[in-house]
């Protein structure tokens, strides 16, 4: 579920800003980023129907699934693989109905963990951006960018595909170094949807009898 939280962090780009630095990335792909952040920021909340795709082919996996994801600021509530994740920012919830319980977990700020703000908020530090092609993809002409870690990562790359005339995310790959691959291909995203504060909360009164288990 680690790597899921990678799409929150790039949807949830509202106060990261980009020093135009090149030992931090080549113009190109600074200036990309630089719009797809002021798009996102004036975004008050956001609604994504995605597909998660996992490919590893020398372990012959190759998983997909579907999955909705809804986020306001820091908040978020995904929804996939039957499972539903939830954070009001500092505490997490993870619903597993097989089980009829709820994982409880605090919001995790360590270094290798992924979660919203942290990759994309921190880049200058951590990462360098690369411009890497524009080419056609999802009917549409995108820019292909490349976010390559400094160090301590288990991945060494993410890339990002963005609608060029929409400054909108398409896809985000991240390139594990066991050689596996996790996708999140955007298939609808709705700005500015209408989503109560309560959609950020477990509420226990909606699952009676579900088993805690507090893990913070």
């Amino acid at each position: 579920m680690r790597y899921l939280l990678i799409l929150f962090l790039i949807l949830s780009l509202f106060s990261f800003t980009t020093a135009q630095d090149v030992e931090k990335g080549d113009k190109k792909s600074m200036e990309l980023l630089d719009k797809l952040t002021a798009k996102t920021e004036s975004y008050k909340t956001i609604e994504v129907d995605f597909t998660y795709k996992m490919l590893n082919e020398e372990a012959d996996i190759d998983e997909t699934t579907q999955g909705v994801l809804k986020i306001m600021g820091n908040k978020y509530r995904l929804n996939i693989a039957g499972q539903d994740v939830i954070s009001d920012g500092e505490t997490v919830w993870t619903y597993i109905p097989d089980a009829d319980e709820v994982q409880i977990n605090s919001v995790e700020d360590s270094e290798e963990s992924i979660t919203p703000n942290k990759l994309l908020l921190s880049y200058n530090d951590d990462y360098k951006s690369k411009f890497i092609k524009e080419t056609f993809q999802y009917g549409a002409t995108v820019n292909v960018v490349d976010l390559t870690p400094y160090e301590g990562k288990t991945y060494y790359k993410v890339r990002l595909v963005i609608d060029a005339a929409k400054d909108q995310l398409y896809e985000i790959t991240i390139f594990d170094k066991n050689g596996s691959t996790y996708s999140y291909i955007i298939n609808k995203f709705i700005a500015n949807p209408d989503i109560p504060e309560s959609e950020f909360t477990f509420n226990e009164k909606d699952f009676p009898g579900v088993e805690k288990v507090d893990m913070r």
